[in-house]
């Protein structure tokens, strides 16, 4: 496993808030970095602005190459010019969120102890919010200059930030894409990433969260997460499409490799879920990794209304697009009916799309056309009602 210390000199287009923002725990952190790429350009009313809320694993580089790895942006087939978020008509802002690990305010963060000195956050790091995560965000906005977005968009715990932007700053989204979400994080959901946090605290080099005292990373920890959370990515059908039961064999290696190395052979999902674990641990801090996933576990926006998630929109002039896919068992076209029938107790504006697809949960992050008319559509039509040319 490569134990290759994840750059963090890295120069980030960012902006510091002196005063920072008080977070649901009750703590108030300051001060607060927030990291962003902005793409297109604001149009003199300040009006065709778009804000993408990243996933679990993702950042600020959604349309550009990312600078530890040197890959297109993770959502690079969908903002650009001419693609479905068309960075020729709207200003798309992206930022790092709260407890992030690409220049926005998180654990890796350094700190100032009452000595003076500095050191890193690490599991100190208050805990935060999806609601923190907009909070920090909603400061960037104002930072730009903008009073009112066109829309938020973003699809998994991006999808979940979308429904916080709608529910706890209505006055500034005229339009809310949530996709491939949930209003809550269900009790599955919570297992799978409670199994990964585990992995990372049963890594030798975990040091109790200090692992940089050590110039030691929980690499392997680290990897066995990202490869738990990827198999909930993909469907059954998508495995078996790319991979099958085929072998890759590597004679001469005997049990050397590890379990999955056992008679020299090892399965071609093995070798990709390997591949997904190491690479990740290049770009992702293990502490950013735990305070994220509890952020995700904690989210629910029927939590602080006796589970009645239609109260936060209600009264909301919002316009809502809910997509999902046929094949995502990780947050199944079935909870994004709840909330389709939560918004639609409070009259809200809201249509609803299932896309049909055997790709599972990460469809979103990939080729399929009913989906990129969907965005379009629904962000062209938003636009149109807005007033923007």
């Amino acid at each position: 496993m490569d134990n290759a210390i994840p750059a963090t000199s890295l120069s980030h287009q960012s902006v510091t808030f002196a005063e920072g923002l008080p977070l649901d725990c009750g703590f108030h952190l300051a001060p607060v970095d927030v990291a962003y790429r902005t793409y297109g350009t604001l149009s003199p009313a300040r009006d065709n602005a778009i804000v993408v809320c990243h996933a679990l694993t993702g950042d600020q580089y959604v349309a550009d190459p990312h600078p530890l790895t040197g890959k297109p942006g993770w959502w690079s087939r969908m903002v650009g010019p001419g693609l479905p978020i068309d960075t020729d008509r709207f200003f798309v802002i992206c930022a790092n969120v709260l407890g992030g690990c690409m220049g926005t305010t998180g654990p890796r963060s350094p700190r100032t102890l009452p000595d003076g000195t500095q050191e890193p956050w690490g599991t100190d790091f208050p805990p935060i919010t999806i609601r923190d995560m907009v909070r920090a965000q909603k400061l960037l906005v104002g930072h730009l200059g903008i009073a009112r977005l066109l829309a938020v968009v973003g699809g998994s715990m991006g999808g979940m930030q979308v429904l916080e932007w709608a529910a706890t700053y209505p006055e500034c989204v005229f339009a809310a894409l949530p996709i491939a979400t949930s209003p809550f994080h269900s009790a599955q959901n919570i297992a799978f990433n409670e199994v990964s946090r585990q992995a990372i605290f049963a890594d030798p080099q975990w040091h109790g969260g200090r692992y940089w005292e050590c110039g030691e990373i929980p690499a392997r920890g680290l990897a066995v997460a990202r490869m738990m959370a990827h198999i909930t990515y993909l469907s059954e059908a998508a495995l078996t499409r790319k991979f099958g039961r085929r072998v890759r064999h590597e004679p001469g290696k005997g049990g050397a490799g590890g379990p999955g190395a056992l008679f020299g052979e090892m399965f071609e999902v093995e070798s990709y879920l390997r591949h997904q674990g190491s690479t990740f641990v290049r770009r992702f801090d293990a502490n950013s990794y735990l305070t994220i996933t509890r952020a995700m576990d904690y989210f629910d926006l029927g939590a602080e209304h006796d589970g009645d998630m239609s109260h936060p929109f209600a009264g909301t002039r919002t316009r809502f697009c809910i997509v999902s896919f046929s094949s995502d068992w990780l947050f199944p076209t079935s909870q994004s009916r709840l909330l389709a029938r939560a918004l639609n107790r409070v009259a809200a504006n809201v249509s609803f799309v299932e896309i049909e697809s055997d790709k599972g949960h990460d469809a979103f992050l990939l080729d399929e056309p009913d989906f990129d008319r969907t965005i379009r559509g629904f962000l062209c039509g938003a636009a149109e009602h807005a007033g923007i040319a």
